[in-house]
């Protein structure tokens, strides 16, 4: 990891999102420590505040401080990614090794579940399970985890197949390791690199799906800020200022690009073979 890392650091772009990672990063988990406003504070007499030396970003409709909750905003998005992705990844892995191992019908269900799951499309599905069940940041969670089961499932399936027929796990199991040795030892830590890349990438997804949601009112409930509520308020007050409208989507922007840019790069350093052209 440490050697992905200096790799990831010489490329350009990938020093660029590495770099805007840990500022997102950093302002989600300093910001509402170090900023002094209340999130939630309004202040009718200060709305649509331009920035200024009280407020940085301005205020929004409310009178409430822009900065404040952007920094909230982001400790939503990141708690939501890595709760989304962390599930995603324990369940599709463990599910996709059992469909490589597994002999027979079990292994082809496991398929057969992937197919279905993927055949909805994953906004549509969050939509209306959220729609049904009510808004809320643990059904976010885990409709977005469930709809990238197969993304994971499909990938660990690749690499463990890819592992079954390997000299070392023939003579692990002559020296009579158990099936449970074989996979905790040797086929889970062999795979584990490249899904942990795919799921560096995955975090700007679920980053926009969440955003999407919220800006649609079936995300994360009031009073807690998301980038994709504050970017709705904006909108509907755009005619007043279109401060907050910046505000949120330079936030959402800049996160997104960060990740991305610092997936690629660590996927380039991780397996150079999926590096385009150079001159």
């Amino acid at each position: 990891m440490r050697a992905a890392l200096r790799a990831v650091w010489r490329d350009r772009t990938g020093r660029i999102g590495l770099l805007l990672v840990l500022l997102v990063v950093g302002f989600a988990v300093l910001g509402p420590p170090l900023i002094p406003w209340d999130p939630n504070r309004i202040s009718i007499a200060e709305r649509f505040a331009a920035p200024s030396a009280r407020h940085w970003l301005g205020t929004d409709h409310l009178g409430r401080d822009m900065l404040a909750r952007l920094a909230d905003g982001g400790r939503v998005a990141l708690a939501v990614s890595l709760a989304t992705i962390g599930i995603a990844l324990v369940a599709g892995t463990l599910l996709g090794v059992a469909a490589a191992f597994a002999p027979g019908w079990p292994g082809r269900l496991i398929l057969v579940g992937f197919d279905v799951v993927s055949s909805f499309p994953g906004l549509l599905l969050a939509l209306a399970v959220v729609a049904l069940l009510g808004p809320g940041t643990d059904r976010v969670v885990g409709m977005i985890a469930l709809t990238m089961v197969p993304h994971f499932g499909r990938v660990a399936r690749a690499q463990a197949l890819s592992l079954r027929e390997s000299p070392f796990l023939e003579a692990e199991r002559a020296m009579g390791a158990s099936a449970m040795r074989v996979l905790g030892v040797h086929v889970l830590p062999n795979i584990l690199g490249p899904l942990l890349v795919l799921a560096s990438m995955d975090i700007p997804v679920v980053v926009t799906v969440e955003a999407g949601l919220s800006f649609l009112g079936v995300g994360v409930p009031p009073p807690r800020a998301s980038w994709g509520a504050l970017l709705n308020d904006g909108y509907n007050n755009l005619s007043r200022s279109v401060w907050p409208v910046l505000a949120a989507a330079g936030a959402l922007s800049l996160a997104t690009l960060g990740f991305t840019l610092f997936g690629e790069a660590l996927r380039d350093a991780v397996d150079p073979r999926l590096r385009g052209p150079t001159a």
